[in-house]
């Protein structure tokens, strides 16, 4: 069997059915020791087997070096480290995700490797008072400007593409309406909706994004800590769209061709190994990539 692992309790959402295990949630270096830490790594590996751990950007960069330094003094193949690039609510529903495989037939490596490939079903996004601070998704000169008024409102969705648009104003809680400028493009499949309330009084994700994407459900969590920061503003809803159904997401890993990775011999989905994070074809040798560019090979004086 396999863990999966968090570094913070409000990634691990509320298991869909009674099948579904929980997450581990690792402490941070700050409330253990590294002793702690390789003695918690430890009974996790003794216990499961193998360690999935998602590793979000935003992590504090001391919590990021202990986790590799404890593969690292263990010197195992066992702990897979993902580097997961979602918005924090996003990345939650990733570890539901990867919490429904584990239970499957699937091996280590395929659950590890299966972390990219799901993130691109995940359509996440948030309604957000303000853009003008945001970084993660593209954001025109004018739309900064629009920030500045107390009743601007956007959609913004950061995963699978970057899309923004600005919604009309309106006061009370489901002011926000499209106003004609289109709604954020949604998924092609069955989905199930989840959305997070910050600071940002507005009914727009359940009354109008929500039957416009045509989800089969609808639920509400408490907002991750770090979703302030991710969108740069507290004035938000967060929200995402992900595949609900463990037979859906089984066949959609199993219908990918697998492979074994020739460096640690993991087997694995994709282009990358989720374990050693070699990928999946060798780098061309110098001369060949000099010919395909066609760069020439720097001169060597005869001796």
């Amino acid at each position: 069997m396999t863990a999966i692992a968090v570094t913070s309790a409000d990634l691990v959402l509320p298991a869909p059915d009674r099948h579904t295990p929980a997450a581990a949630v690792l402490h941070p270096p700050d409330r253990l020791d590294l002793e702690g830490s390789l003695a918690e790594t430890t009974a996790l590996l003794e216990r499961y087997g193998h360690l999935v751990v998602v590793l979000p950007p935003w992590l504090p960069a001391a919590t990021t070096r202990r986790l590799h330094t404890v593969r690292a003094i263990l010197e195992t193949d066992r702990i897979a480290l993902l580097d997961i690039d979602l918005p924090p609510l996003a990345t939650a529903l990733l570890v539901r995700q990867l919490r429904q495989l584990s239970v499957c037939d699937f091996s280590p490596g395929v659950i590890a490797s299966a972390a990219r490939l799901l993130s691109h079903y995940i359509y996440a996004g948030a309604l957000l008072g303000s853009v003008a601070k945001l970084d993660r998704v593209p954001v025109g000169l004018g739309a900064h400007a629009r920030s500045w008024s107390p009743s601007a409102q956007f959609a913004v969705l950061a995963n699978p593409a970057p899309h923004l648009v600005k919604l009309g104003g309106g006061g009370g809680r489901g002011g926000a309406h499209a106003g004609g400028a289109g709604l954020p493009p949604g998924p092609e499949f069955a989905t199930h909706l989840t959305f997070a309330r910050g600071q940002l009084a507005s009914d727009w994700v359940t009354a109008e994004l929500a039957p416009a994407w045509q989800v089969q459900g609808v639920m509400e969590n408490p907002l991750p800590a770090d979703s302030p920061g991710w969108w740069a503003t507290g004035k938000l809803v967060e929200f995402a769209a992900a595949i609900p159904d463990p037979a859906v997401l089984y066949q959609l890993v199993a219908s990918v061709r697998r492979e074994e990775c020739r460096w640690c011999g993991a087997e694995l989905i994709g282009d990358r190994c989720g374990f050693c994070s070699a990928p999946l074809a060798a780098p061309p040798p110098p001369r060949a990539a000099a010919d395909a560019t066609g760069a020439t090979a720097p001169y060597r004086a005869r001796s």
